[in-house]
């Protein structure tokens, strides 16, 4: 991979990077077309790290479906899959691991404790590896894509991040790997943690500005749902993802919950505009 990355280079190519744990669905081709129009070659990694599971989850049943990902891969023009095993990516005797601590304390590092220094380490052996140019990553993993930019900030790491908005299905759910698992009731039930954040974010065009009385609204519209379980619902600034007490101009809206046994994970990120005009809640960001 590495010489591969080195030779493209050498030659004035472009590299696109989508990393991924397999599985692929719609939001991950989104993120593969937006690599295939901006950069010369597009790679995508598929690899179930496994230092980033605790040891209650579901690292031997997460779908694996190489295949299936390679005919996905092959049909968007993907120029290289990179599948490496463990022993590639975690040699025997691997001692180094990489932590972004501020972002990893709330929210999914408080819940999956050491899941962010198992992200943060698999994400710096991939960008050493692969040297894009530009890197995909999708909104939805919201605290995730903020450690990459931080990440790749701090240590120099090659290329642009580039942070692609969720990709929905029809009802709103955000589309994950981890969807698969839900029965038709369940499924039925998940979208209401978008219909949550999308309550927050109605109360913010109300002209709600206290963070508890946003996520207040939040918290009511899940309660309605039997079913479904809160792990965290918040009303964070969008780069620190520090608790609001008070939204000035942005905010994001962080959820996760849980449905029977599947945890599902959101986000919106909300700009309160001044003027009459409704705020935004998408997000295009690079670093």
């Amino acid at each position: 991979m590495a010489a591969w990355s080195k030779r493209l280079h050498r030659e004035g190519v472009t590299i696109g990077f989508v990393p991924t744990m397999g599985a692929l669905h719609a939001g991950h081709r989104a993120l593969i077309r937006a690599a295939r129009l901006a950069c010369d070659a597009v790679v995508v990694s598929i690899f179930v790290n496994p230092t980033q599971f605790g040891p209650t989850e579901d690292l031997s049943k997460y779908p694996r479906r190489l295949g299936l990902d390679r005919s996905l891969c092959r049909a968007e023009g993907v120029d290289v899959v990179f599948a490496p095993d463990r022993d590639a990516m975690y040699p025997p005797g691997s001692q180094t691991i990489v932590t972004v601590p501020a972002l990893s304390r709330r929210w999914e590092g408080e819940a999956r404790p050491h899941h962010f220094q198992g992200v943060a380490t698999i994400v710096t052996k991939l960008l050493s590896l692969v040297q894009p140019d530009t890197s995909w990553f999708g909104q939805k993993d919201y605290q995730q894509a903020a450690l990459v930019r931080q990440l790749a900030t701090d240590l120099n790491l090659s290329g642009r991040i580039i942070v692609h908005p969720t990709v929905r299905e029809a009802d709103g759910l955000a589309l994950s790997s981890r969807n698969v698992y839900l029965s038709a009731q369940q499924r039925q039930a998940a979208p209401v943690l978008f219909r949550a954040l999308q309550a927050g974010a109605a109360a913010l065009r109300s002209g709600a500005r206290k963070g508890p009385q946003i996520r207040r609204h939040m918290v009511r519209l899940v309660a309605q749902e039997p079913i479904a379980t809160i792990d965290y619902l918040a009303v964070c600034d969008p780069r620190s993802l520090e608790p609001l007490a008070t939204v000035q101009s942005q905010a994001v809206l962080l959820g996760a919950i849980r449905i029977g046994g599947v945890r599902l994970l959101d986000n919106l990120l909300v700009t309160v505009r001044t003027s009459s005009r409704r705020p935004r809640t998408a997000l295009h960001e690079s670093r």
